[in-house]
């Protein structure tokens, strides 16, 4: 009997444009940026008949489908609404992991005397997701975690594909390797290089053989692939971290140009810090150099404080701190900031003198800030250099 569901939106963006907007009903619509630089975030089903898909450049995109409708994304209402989804799924088990904005694995194991047989449970969530957001889910369902999300890909879009567990094997075998999650090219590339195509060929393969060529990953593909899957549906995992990023329409190089989109993506995050009432201790910068081989180099620079913070300067300051570190004359394709490590992780320990982030100003002036955002908009006031 499958235990474990994987309820995943469908092209979720997309489709949440589609229906703030019913006009867009029926036509090829990408969320993501239109320029050059840009990228598909999400592609509607009707943009990807095309071949249009998410990840895809915006270039590219446009030659498949030269009548693409392209949006900007909205995260806040995105993450909105996947609220509203979560809560939905509360209502039918409170073991629930979400994976991101649109997709979430739920353990329905003690739920089944309550709600009937899994069948039941899936469509029942599809039902109420439907007709209180009016939006799309696909639910696959199985007795482990790589089980049911093969099973929600394999019921796209907007149906649902329980494999029971003596269907486990038979469904697994005949599928490529790279349905498993965490297989990528290069592991693909090593399996195919051992004479192992799919699943099945995986499952039958010498597992000595497999450790020796993957190392401890070998063992492991091995069991899952022989529908041996021991992980647990983790719930309340909470939000590890909050980030911006933006690719920028032409190479960023001058130091004006990084400093003020450090300052505005540093602001969002503090900002969103401060509305969920938590505090951030990492602060992380993160971009891509421009060049032939940039959409393959992301560095990545950290530094981590004396104590936490949602102060949009200090962690701009930082952030800033670690660029100047940096080599100089690089041209920027990607630029991003991020903060991790946030409050309630782990003791806070305090010091003998009071930190630069405990500016008592510094606090009027973010919720001043703040006050000011909620009633006229994000765009009623920003720090200098934005």
């Amino acid at each position: 009997m499958a235990l474990i569901l994987h309820a995943d939106m469908d092209a979720f963006y997309a489709s949440v444009e589609q229906r703030e907007n019913p006009a867009l009903a029926g036509l090829p619509v990408v969320v993501g940026g239109d320029g050059k630089r840009g990228v598909v975030a999400a592609a509607s089903y009707e943009a990807r008949k095309f071949g249009v898909r998410s990840a895809m450049p915006s270039s590219q995109a446009k030659r498949l489908c030269p009548d693409l409708v392209f949006l900007p994304g909205r995260m806040k209402l995105y993450a909105e609404i996947s609220a509203k989804v979560r809560e939905i799924f509360y209502r039918y088990t409170p073991v629930v992991e979400p994976l991101s904005l649109d997709e979430a694995y739920l353990d329905v194991a003690g739920s089944l005397r309550l709600f009937g047989p899994v069948e039941k449970i899936a469509q029942a969530i599809r039902h109420d997701v439907r007709e209180e957001l009016q939006l799309p889910v696909s639910v696959g369902g199985g007795a482990g975690k790589l089980v049911a999300k093969i099973a929600s890909k394999k019921a796209k879009p907007d149906g649902i594909c329980i494999v029971p567990d003596s269907q486990t094997l038979d469904f697994l075998r005949p599928l490529p390797v790279s349905e498993i999650w965490g297989v990528g090219r290069v592991t693909e590339r090593k399996l195919h290089g051992l004479g192992i195509a799919t699943i099945g060929q995986l499952a039958d393969h010498d597992v000595v053989v497999l450790e020796r060529a993957l190392g401890t990953w070998g063992p492991l593909l091995h069991s899952l692939a022989n529908g041996e899957d021991l992980r647990t549906v983790e719930c309340d995992r909470g939000r590890k971290s909050y980030g911006e990023e933006n690719t920028f329409g032409e190479d960023a190089t001058d130091r004006e140009t990084i400093e003020a989109t450090v300052i505005a993506h540093a602001e969002t995050v503090a900002s969103r810090l401060r509305h969920d009432g938590v505090e951030a201790r990492t602060v992380t910068l993160k971009y891509r150099p421009s060049g032939p081989n940039a959409q393959f180099t992301l560095v990545t620079r950290s530094k981590t404080l004396t104590r936490p913070t949602n102060d949009g300067a200090l962690i701009a300051a930082t952030a800033m701190r670690l660029w100047d570190a940096e080599p100089e004359g690089i041209a920027l394709r990607l630029l991003g900031v991020q903060v991790t490590g946030l409050d309630g992780e782990r003791p806070v320990q305090l010091g003998l003198f009071q930190a630069e982030q405990e500016d008592p100003r510094a606090d009027r002036l973010n919720s001043a800030l703040d006050e000011i955002v909620a009633k006229f908009g994000p765009k009623a006031v920003k720090r200098g250099r934005t």
